[in-house]
């Protein structure tokens, strides 16, 4: 069994974790800390999980074989180095410490995101988990820039629930500001730009330029991404078609459905839809994924299950909620 430990293991993305690793079969969740819950029963803050285990927060990592840190951004370099962490330990990291820049205090952190670089994660000992967004936006992206069809800018315009703002109460994402309301922020500047520039510019051989308006949206988990750029010219829609079921053929959770998708076919799941169309010169892309599990927790374990050689699928066949 690997031995886990969920670093903020109080938050959404920890929470989410605690439920796929409570149920996976091949970990044993050992440790669950927090600097604001020591000795809390882990039920009493995830009250769904009353019933399914008897784990206290503390601050002990109990020599975990790999550490999920489900931080706030900017605190994974202060655990790092505050905490003793075995080097035969790896971290897989939820925030935005290491997605541009892997090196840190003797560790190359390799960027997740299963979709592009599956090899790279098998050989790797730590992973930089992506962004939400970022994720969405680049499963619409992959398999154009993986064949050489991004010839001009991009656009997009992606919506995601009041989870993807985290736990901690703000103006914003306070009930009575979220119900019945949409609202843009983070205009052309959301900080996951920079990881999608880099990782498709990995990919590609260019760097795109990416036009992002991010909208918050009256409802508490998933990402809606809407994706178009210029076409390439004599391509046809089928063409499009096959090059986005071509590259996601072998994924166990990312596919292309030939009809429009929406946000209730992936909430609860690990899975990513994407759909392609072609109209007056621009191919548009829709991709939809639950925020808090193919877009932080789910990826995070996917990543675990190819470090340690597992079914890429271990405790991750979680079932849609339909209605």
């Amino acid at each position: 069994m690997i031995k886990a430990a969920i670093a903020g293991g109080t938050g959404y993305t920890g929470g989410e974790l605690l439920r796929i690793l409570l149920r996976h079969p091949e970990v044993e969740v050992v440790a669950a800390t927090t600097t604001s819950s020591e000795g809390v029963p882990v039920s009493d803050i995830h009250r769904d999980l009353i019933g399914e285990t008897d784990l206290e927060f503390g601050t002990e990592l109990n020599e975990p074989d790999v550490i999920f840190l489900c931080l706030g951004h900017g605190l994974s370099r202060e655990f790092i180095d505050t905490h003793e962490i075995s080097g035969s330990c790896r971290i897989i990291d939820l925030g935005n410490d290491f997605r541009l820049d892997g090196n840190y205090a003797g560790r190359k952190f390799v960027y997740g995101l299963c979709e592009s670089a599956k090899d790279d994660i098998r050989k790797a000992h730590d992973i930089a988990n992506p962004g939400c967004f970022a994720t969405a936006i680049q499963l619409a992206l992959l398999p154009l820039a993986g064949n050489g069809l991004i010839r001009d800018e991009i656009h997009v315009t992606a919506i995601t629930g009041s989870t993807g703002a985290g736990k901690k109460l703000a103006e914003t994402s306070h009930f009575s500001y979220r119900e019945s309301n949409i609202s843009i922020y983070k205009l052309f500047t959301h900080q996951h730009l920079a990881e999608i520039r880099q990782n498709i510019g990995r990919i590609s051989g260019q760097e795109p330029t990416v036009n992002f308006v991010p909208m918050r949206g009256d409802f508490t988990r998933g990402i809606f991404a809407s994706v178009y750029t210029r076409a390439v010219k004599g391509m046809t829609e089928e063409q499009y078609v096959s090059v986005f079921e071509d590259w996601y053929r072998d994924s166990p959770f990312v596919f292309h459905s030939g009809k429009g998708i929406s946000l209730k076919e992936v909430i609860n799941t690990n899975k990513g839809l994407v759909h392609v169309e072609l109209h007056d010169g621009y191919v548009h892309i829709s991709s939809v994924i639950d925020n808090l599990v193919k877009g932080a927790s789910g990826q995070a374990v996917q990543n675990m299950n190819l470090m340690f050689g597992l079914d890429e699928t271990a405790g991750l066949r979680l079932k849609p909620s339909a209605f």
